[in-house]
């Protein structure tokens, strides 16, 4: 199972405050691969942007 989940990215969707976090977690414990924060790693970014005064628009900045 080891090599098979290396080829794979696992994404769960669904409302807010649903457990989606802890589900894939448990599941990236469970099968010993990498569990990525998207949504934290988005509003980094747009954090980023804010500080910066970046806009949405601004392609070639982003």
């Amino acid at each position: 199972m080891e090599n098979l989940c290396k080829n794979y990215v696992i994404a769960i969707d669904g409302e807010a405050g649903t457990g989606k976090s802890t589900l894939a977690k448990s599941i990236a414990k469970k099968y010993k691969i990498v569990y990525m924060d998207t949504g934290a790693m988005y509003r980094c970014v747009t954090l980023e942007m804010l500080n910066k005064n970046i806009l949405m628009s601004d392609n070639e900045k982003i």
